[in-house]
């Protein structure tokens, strides 16, 4: 069914994040980070952090002539900190332990100390800015990216020259963002809704509606162009959204407001990303209760039905689950006529590939099985995985809502945020393949901006279709009219 974001209401089933994530529990005054069993990210030749003070975390991320952390750990605290930190003044924190450390407040400065100190520092900032370019629109991280640069640039004038060409990049990377945004927000927020009132356009020939077998009547296009448009949102979602949809106020914190202050904007892509799929469930619904003819109704069903079927197989099971959800909502679910004239053997398939028994037991296989097609591929074609977004969400919510952020000692439960940089590092690496398919631009056209009935229209045009079956149809049906 139509999704909303944020809403624990959404996530009916368990999650299957590790139990033992909130389980540590290190010495009262231990302040080094801690060993612990399994995975994580890590110091450079050190064991992995379970859990540390949020002071230790970010030392741990500053860099020296000596010293640069993992790649792993510097995505797993860039991600997580915001939850405790505001970026700026974790930068803040960040470039004044640099300037400590390299004495960068001295005159002379050590130049072979900064020589070797210099590129660790632009590979850092480098990684944020590629990271997590939307941190670097507050005015305060380039202000200090700059001054970290211009302190150890007397030491080597190509610092000016790597800096220049980070800020250009940067410029470059958040200007293309805010034109996709921009862009993808007026679609969501601009798709047309069709009056109830047009349901009585079916006795009136020849309909004025335009359906989608008109635009496009082959399963394999149509799963292509969503999948066009699925990668074109994916594109556009930062993995700070998945932090900040589920952002609380840090008990630690003596303020009264969380790090965030502008929730809204700050996971906007994510939150158009769900509206895509309410749309796509509706516009399924919608063209299936269409058709005044059962047997168009079921020609239009089995059409779906074979759309669905190409999107598992491209890998779209984003798409694939929306198609399904529309196919069941009640308006079309109770059509009973309509999908007894349809060959349904395929779509009893799909539904128990996404079925939810056992945590999507079954999805979740697919899925794997998807993601190691897509690691051993040698085309973008083969690389696709669009995940249902939904149920990813979902698990990151668990993993949020039943892991603490804190340990009772204070430490930050970094062990936690391992595992969801681990989530969200997956979906990063998908989102970032090139959609191989070639654009249809009157098809894209029609899934962004056709007409979808309402709930109440879509049981209209039902009832009009196939009459109220008992006594709560026909009180809704007179209510309706």
């Amino acid at each position: 069914m139509p999704q909303t974001v944020c809403s624990g209401t959404m996530f009916t089933t368990p999650s299957g994040f590790s139990p033992h994530l909130a389980c540590a529990e290190p010495g009262e005054e231990e302040e080094a980070p801690q060993e612990g069993p399994g995975p994580g990210a890590c110091l450079a030749d050190g064991p992995p952090i379970t859990s540390a003070s949020l002071d230790t975390l970010i030392q741990n991320l500053v860099p020296t002539a000596d010293y640069y952390p993992e790649k792993a750990y510097v995505f797993t605290f860039l991600l997580s900190a915001r939850l405790f930190i505001p970026p700026p003044e974790l930068l803040a924190r960040v470039c004044e332990l640099c300037i400590k450390q390299q004495q960068l407040d001295q005159s002379p400065l050590d130049t072979a100390k900064v020589r070797k100190f210099g590129p660790k520092i632009l590979q850092l900032l480098t990684e944020w800015t590629e990271t997590f370019p939307t941190d670097f629109r507050d005015e305060k991280m380039v202000g200090h990216l700059k001054d970290i640069i211009h302190r150890i640039a007397p030491c080597d004038e190509a610092y000016w020259k790597t800096l220049n060409q980070v800020l250009q990049k940067l410029s470059q990377r958040l200007a293309l963002m805010s034109q996709g945004e921009e862009s993808i927000v007026k679609v969501s927020l601009n798709a047309s809704s069709i009056s109830d009132k047009l349901v009585a356009f079916k006795t009136k020939p020849p309909p004025i509606q335009k359906d989608m077998l008109s635009i496009c009547n082959d399963p394999y296009t149509l799963a292509q162009q969503l999948t066009h448009v699925e990668l074109e949102h994916l594109r556009h979602i930062g993995p700070e959204e998945f932090v900040q949809a589920f952002v609380q106020k840090d008990p630690l914190d003596g303020t009264q407001q969380p790090c965030f202050s502008d929730q809204k904007k700050k996971t906007s892509n994510l939150e158009a990303y769900v509206r895509w799929f309410n749309r796509l469930c509706y516009l399924v619904a919608t063209e299936i209760c269409m058709p005044a003819k059962k047997k168009q109704r079921a020609q239009v069903i089995e059409f779906f039905i074979d759309v669905a079927r190409e999107c598992f197989n491209i890998g779209n099971f984003n798409s694939l689950m929306a198609i399904i959800s529309g196919m069941n909502m009640s308006p079309v679910s109770r059509l009973k006529k309509t999908w007894g004239k349809a060959k349904t053997a395929k779509f009893f398939i799909l539904e128990h590939q996404m079925d939810p028994t056992g945590n999507f037991y079954n999805y979740r296989t697919a899925l794997r099985g998807a993601a190691h097609r897509s690691q051993t591929a040698n085309s973008n074609r083969e690389r696709i995985v669009i995940p249902f977004f939904s149920l990813l969400i979902k698990d990151i919510y668990f993993l949020n809502e039943g892991c603490a952020n804190r340990l009772p000692n204070g430490h930050v439960n970094f062990e936690k945020f391992v595992e969801l940089a681990r989530q969200v590092g997956e979906f990063m690496t998908w989102k970032q393949v090139e959609c191989p398919f070639e654009e249809d631009r009157a098809i894209l056209h029609y899934l962004h901006t056709a007409p979808i009935f309402s709930e109440d229209g879509l049981y209209l045009a039902s009832y009009e279709s196939e009459s109220p079956e008992n006594q709560v149809e026909k009180d809704r049906w007179k209510a309706l009219r």
